[in-house]
């Protein structure tokens, strides 16, 4: 364990990770990161990243502090603080590859807290619902929050059934192929040095993104597929989505207060697939 990027009053630990085969055969590590307090709290916090993104909000372990949660982070294999040469950052064909992260830290703050709740964002929130749907015999989390989770692809009736189905078959026999960038309008919205309030680190966390590979689009949709025809995830899920939606293809005015990223209407409609009525 070592102090953090973040600053006085974090941690970061470097978690192991078996084999996967991945890149030039070096093992995948994640990070737990940790705000420590003085007056440790019974009940945590485990926040899970997006895509093109990795855990640099530290306003959130004071807001949760005062609500009286300590925050962990993940780092997930080949994101943000995890990233290592020789492994390509924000790509994998398989999203359930990343249970072991989350399994190690679940169970890590369980020997030290008496509830915890997973707060997944983005692609993390998608990650943790069909983490804690894999899990919900286990009773290994006591609640489940997805935070603009990526529950379906926003987009036209085209890229949403004809482009799917061809990527379906590219992202198999050509996993590794480049199929998108991301457009850099909304990470220079928020880093400080372009005018937003945010400061994170743009190696991890380029304006530009990683690139969006075919294998990785085809997860994601085999994914949020399954979370359609159903989940039952067995402990409270709490589903969170703005209430407007900005355009995704230029800058505007609207970058910072509305989803420009993710189609509020789809995560409101796929919400109830999370568990049962």
């Amino acid at each position: 364990m070592v102090d953090d990027v973040l600053g006085p009053g974090w941690t970061a630990r470097t978690l192991p990770l078996r084999p996967d085969g991945r890149g030039d055969g070096t093992p995948p590590v994640a990070t737990l990161v940790t705000r420590v307090t003085d007056d440790p709290q019974p009940r945590a916090v485990l926040y899970v990243h997006g895509f093109v993104d990795y855990f640099f909000h530290d306003h959130v372990g004071v807001a949760l502090a005062q609500q009286g949660y300590e925050l962990s982070a993940l780092d997930l294999r080949d994101y943000g603080r995890s990233i290592r040469p020789g492994r390509e950052p924000n790509f994998t064909t398989d999203l359930s590859v990343y249970t072991e992260e989350i399994d190690a830290a679940v169970r890590d703050l369980r020997t030290r807290h008496e509830q915890v709740v997973l707060l997944g964002h983005s692609t993390g929130g998608l990650i943790a619902a069909l983490w804690a749907d894999a899990r919900r015999d286990e009773h290994l989390v006591d609640a489940v929050v997805l935070n603009s989770p990526w529950l379906d692809l926003r987009g036209s009736w085209l890229e949403r059934t004809v482009l799917t189905g061809v990527l379906d078959v590219v992202g198999r026999v050509a996993p590794r192929l480049v199929v998108s960038h991301l457009a850099p309008h909304y990470g220079r919205a928020l880093h400080r040095d372009t005018g937003g309030e945010w400061d994170f680190d743009l190696t991890w966390k380029p304006h530009g993104g990683f690139p969006v590979r075919a294998g990785f689009i085809r997860t994601v949709r085999r994914a949020q597929a399954r979370v359609a025809r159903g989940l039952a995830i067995a402990c409270p899920v709490l589903v969170l989505a703005s209430d407007a939606m900005g355009p995704d293809d230029r800058d505007h005015t609207g970058l910072t207060s509305t989803d420009s990223v993710l189609d509020p209407a789809q995560i409101v409609a796929r919400a109830p697939c999370s568990a049962p009525t």
